[in-house]
């Protein structure tokens, strides 16, 4: 049987725009809170790339902290975002 708490302290990431958009990712909430700001880091043609995402909004869906970030590309490494059929 699962720990009813270990869901206590994870929450949902939502990636809402940039070069993640639409990738959902479970984080730890470090001491009861979820961060305001993440970095993620991706590989782009082989090469490691850097994301950083700021907190939008959160809300509660079904007992669980969903919280969704907006893509930072002046702070972000740069990348070219691909383009279907090309």
């Amino acid at each position: 049987m699962a720990d009813q708490g270990a869901e206590n302290v994870l929450y949902t990431a939502e990636f809402i725009d940039g070069p993640l958009a639409g990738q959902v990712d479970n984080r730890v909430l470090i001491h009861g809170k979820h961060d305001p700001r993440v970095s993620m880091l991706a590989a782009v043609e082989g090469v490691e790339t850097l994301f950083w995402y700021d907190e939008v909004d959160t809300r509660d869906v079904q007992g669980r902290l969903h919280v969704r970030y907006r893509f930072d590309a002046g702070e972000s490494d740069p990348y070219l975002p691909t383009r279907e059929g090309e």
